[in-house]
């Protein structure tokens, strides 16, 4: 199977000022690019050819896990940002709320947690294997169907995810990607 790269569900500019078209263009367009070309050159010939995604992420470790991890952890990023800004629904707030008490709360827990992630990674909400909400960190190209937890948001904190925009201010960056979530997708997810 040769991995393709996945659409942009809205123009390059269109997260402005949030998140710049030039940073789109080189996060997107290049670092996303690499990591599809990446794969498809690395899993050609072997037992990963014909896998997609996830069942890559499940069983490879090594070159082709950090290429194929990351190929499925950006696309999902990207999914989850929208220039329109939304309200959080009734049913996610709820369980957001039953979990961390508020929806603020929430919000002051993940952005923390992707503040203090040391290096390069990724944080989470997802439901754990007892379906219950959490925040999770993983570092470099980790991902959390590898424990066997189901993804309802992520959150880029890579460098290239924000130092042409914000410099070295992740918190900035994080509270603007925050007004950028898809909380739709987020609740269809969690569905």
């Amino acid at each position: 199977m040769k991995h393709q790269m996945p659409q942009l569900p809205y123009a390059p500019n269109a997260l402005e000022p949030k998140m710049s078209e030039e940073t789109i263009n080189l996060h997107y367009g290049k670092h996303l690019q690499t990591y599809v070309d990446n794969l498809n050159k690395l899993s050609a010939g072997t037992m990963y050819e014909d896998m997609d995604l996830e069942e890559i992420i499940c069983k490879a470790t090594g070159p082709v896990f950090n290429n194929a991890a990351q190929v499925w952890n950006h696309t999902f990023f990207f999914e989850n940002l929208t220039p329109a800004p939304q309200c959080i629904g009734k049913e996610l707030s709820e369980a957001l709320t039953k979990e961390f008490g508020s929806v603020q709360a929430f919000k002051d827990k993940l952005l923390a947690s992707a503040t203090g992630l040391f290096g390069s990674g990724w944080t989470w909400l997802v439901l754990n294997k007892d379906g219950q909400l959490e925040i999770v960190n993983t570092t470099n190209a980790d991902n959390p169907l590898r424990n066997e937890q189901k993804p309802l948001l992520t959150i880029d904190v890579w460098e290239h995810a924000y130092y042409v925009d914000h410099r070295n201010r992740r918190a900035e960056y994080l509270s603007d990607v925050w007004e950028l979530i898809n909380w739709r997708a987020v609740e269809e997810r969690m569905k």
